[in-house]
């Protein structure tokens, strides 16, 4: 878990240390504009920025929002008590919106176990956090709505989702049905063969014939995934940015690689 310090004192200067790498260090355009956008602004004085533990790397824009609000906190602009028990996430728009982030539910889950008490993060990702119980979760579309939370006291709403309803719900219901193909009556038999036997499949055939379209399909005749499956997998879409405005994923989720991709990685496999 990050913690962000924030320091102003007399002198002039923006310091950011904690090994941010290139997107953390030009979330200070953003912050800029962003808080210039609500009615606020960057003071004029030497800020420090600390992103503790100091050895280990930061990645990503999802730390903009903690950064503002810590500057905003530091330079007595918000008035801002019970900072320490949010986790606060979000890249900011220079207006001051909020873009999705990658990674909340694994988030939720690590503050969940720090004993923090309420997570705000972009609405986009609300759902997928709210997973996590034990943990308030407040989804917001704009800095302002943060800003007037901790300065002026104006609740958020919080996001409520019952995981089990949730999973269970759309159990039954999958995007792509293997009963929606029509004939191609041996390759279906195969395909069955190996969804009951748990075998590997290769299908060969000219562009068109139905190779993706059957693959897709696959995951509809396997049997369901069960509660752990889904919430593994959820936290796995979530670390590579796959999930928008979604809770827990409860179908088998398929890859659809690029036609190309052997031709580029085999040459690779054998490069030092």
């Amino acid at each position: 878990m990050t913690s962000v310090e924030v320091n102003v004192d007399r002198g002039v200067g923006y310091h950011l240390v904690g090994l941010p790498d290139n997107a953390i260090k030009e979330s200070n355009y953003r912050i800029a504009a962003a808080l210039l956008n609500n009615g606020y602004k960057i003071p004029g004085k030497k800020i420090t920025i600390n992103m503790a533990p100091a050895d280990l790397r930061k990645e990503g824009s999802a730390y903009d929002l903690t950064l503002a609000v810590g500057i905003l906190t530091a330079s007595g602009q918000i008035q801002s008590e019970n900072l320490e028990k949010y986790i606060i996430m979000g890249e900011l728009s220079l207006d001051g919106s909020l873009q999705p982030i990658k990674g909340a539910l694994p988030i939720a889950i690590k503050a969940r176990e720090e004993g923090f008490t309420g997570f705000i993060l972009p609405k986009g990702n609300a759902k997928e956090a709210a997973i996590v119980s034990d943990l308030k979760v407040y989804g917001v579309d704009n800095i302002k709505e943060v800003i007037d939370f901790f300065d002026t006291g104006k609740l958020l709403e919080q996001i409520v989702v019952d995981t089990r309803e949730e999973f269970y719900k759309n159990l039954d219901f999958p995007e792509f049905d293997f009963s929606d193909v029509k004939g191609q009556e041996s390759i279906k038999r195969c395909m069955e063969i190996a969804a009951a036997g748990g075998h590997n499949i290769i299908l060969i055939g000219p562009p068109g014939a139905g190779k993706t379209m059957l693959a897709k399909r696959l995951p509809s005749i396997l049997p369901p995934m069960t509660l752990h499956e889904a919430l593994e997998t959820t936290k796995i879409h979530s670390v590579v940015g796959k999930i928008k405005n979604m809770g827990l994923m409860s179908q088998r989720p398929f890859r659809s690689p690029h036609h190309t991709i052997s031709d580029v990685l085999v040459p690779n496999v054998h490069n030092p």
